[in-house]
């Protein structure tokens, strides 16, 4: 599966040295290296491990369809994730991750990083669109994205590398390493967050930090434009009903979640910045409206990759009653007199300095 391109041009690395480097004709000249035989080296690496691998490897690209859309594969975790991992709704994102950055004019960070940071964590890093620009902007600090899905690109920046793993589960990496723990638009996707901030605390180095930003799809009007029972109010609260009934919240920006379970799990010094961002460019101010023209074309673009698991396999909606709501979402979107928007909320904490 392709995945989207990173949009800005990419830091190579360093060329190395190659002044020894043997050439091509040198290996032209050793000729083809003979076949393993049965009874080679035991410590050489036997087709069975290599099959294994393969059938490891198969397997996480193995993705569950429904209505058409690819999701993570079962092999990866058997949590429910309701986002696609197809083309259609990484290409989608990519134009709203750029409406997410705007809306908190371009800051990658909230958090007093040092200069000399050495280690960072983005749990669920999708496309890794934050993780390539950090590593960028931090070339001397290791940065490691997750994600269940493996749709990153593959050019990347030299310190920064992707892995498959699920941030629902314990978490593996060594106590106190990081400096910060990065989270970013992960409604929906753990049912229990004191656990997750818990193994968040124990990964984050003394004095580290983490950040969470993160959403809600309840979508209001500050002049009553989004009147009840249209599609607009019927998308946010249909997604928050469904994430309750499977015991998951939506709604992180609209409550305090974010800000008890760090609490809970030990961190201090937590502060937050909540955000009205526009689902089409009807704001007379410059920036909401370039966030807003950013939300509707995602939401416009592929408004049933968003609701379909949550409407379908949880509510029971129809894949044509989806299909149609999707219409009537489009349209009011296109509606510039329908002032609907949505809230983002960033919550940074810090791990005490004298935490074991």
């Amino acid at each position: 599966m392709s995945t989207p391109a990173k949009r800005k041009a990419l830091s190579p690395a360093a060329p190395a040295n190659t002044d020894n480097a043997l050439t091509g004709a040198h290996w032209l000249q050793q000729g083809m290296p003979e076949e393993d035989s049965e009874d080679a080296d035991s410590s050489l690496l036997g087709s069975d491990v290599e099959s294994s691998t393969a059938s490891v490897a198969s397997s996480i690209f193995n993705y569950r369809i429904f209505n058409g859309r690819t999701y993570h594969s079962d092999a990866v975790t058997d949590i429910e994730y309701w986002a696609p991992n197809d083309e259609k709704h990484l290409d989608s994102l990519e134009i709203y991750y750029h409406g997410v950055e705007l809306l908190n004019d371009h800051q990658l960070h909230m958090s007093p990083l040092k200069d000399d940071i050495e280690y960072v964590i983005d749990i669920g890093t999708g496309a890794g669109i934050w993780a390539i620009d950090f590593a960028d902007k931090y070339p001397n600090c290791e940065v490691i994205g997750t994600d269940i899905s493996p749709v990153q690109p593959s050019w990347v920046p030299p310190n920064l590398r992707f892995e498959i793993n699920d941030a629902s589960k314990e978490w593996t990496y060594k106590p106190n390493y990081f400096d910060l723990v990065h989270i970013r638009f992960f409604v929906g996707a753990i049912e229990d967050w004191n656990a997750f901030y818990r193994e968040a605390f124990k990964v984050c180095k003394p004095g580290g930090w983490i950040e969470h930003y993160d959403h809600s799809p309840v979508v209001t009007s500050d002049d009553g434009s989004v009147v009840p029972g249209s599609a607009m109010d019927t998308y946010g609260k249909v997604l928050a009903e469904a994430a309750r009934r499977i015991g998951r919240s939506v709604t992180l920006a609209d409550d305090n979640i974010m800000e008890e379970g760090l609490k809970a799990a030990g961190f201090v010094n937590i502060q937050s910045k909540r955000m009205k961002m526009p689902l089409s460019p009807w704001s007379d101010d410059k920036k909401l409206k370039e966030v807003g023209l950013c939300a509707y074309s995602t939401l416009s673009a592929d408004v049933e990759g968003v609701v379909q698991y949550f409407f379908g396999n949880v509510m029971g909606w129809t894949p044509e009653e989806i299909s149609v709501f999707g219409a009537h979402m489009r349209r009011e979107l296109k509606d510039k007199s329908i002032h609907g928007y949505y809230h983002w909320k960033y919550v940074w904490a810090q791990k005490p300095e004298d935490a074991q």
